[in-house]
């Protein structure tokens, strides 16, 4: 795993990670496989991959079922998932409100 800068959450931040937490943050809601694949943009497999990463760390859960004849998988944000999510997003915006040192270049 690459260092990620202070603050920032080193589960949540590859970007497969981070647009199924954007996604799973807006509420308490289950949401649907399909849904999140559709979303984020990401293949069966790395939507399966991910979610899988975030719910060892505890920071989703996942529910299998069906519906019918078909079977079905539902995703939500735990309270530490949340927690956490929210941390990364504060770090993210500190970084964006950093303002660059104008004097330091590259031969500085």
């Amino acid at each position: 795993m690459t260092d990620t800068p202070v603050g920032l959450d080193p589960v949540i931040h590859p970007l497969p990670k981070l647009s199924i937490c954007a996604l799973l943050a807006a509420g308490p809601q289950w949401v649907d496989f399909r849904t999140v694949r559709e979303a984020t943009g990401l293949s069966d497999s790395m939507v399966s991959k991910h979610s899988r990463a975030l719910e060892e760390a505890g920071y989703i859960e996942i529910r299998k079922g069906g519906t019918g004849r078909r079977p079905r998988t539902w995703f939500r944000m735990t309270p530490l998932g949340q927690d956490r999510y929210s941390g990364h997003v504060a770090a993210l915006q500190q970084l964006l409100q950093h303002e660059p040192d104008q004097n330091a270049g590259p031969d500085a």
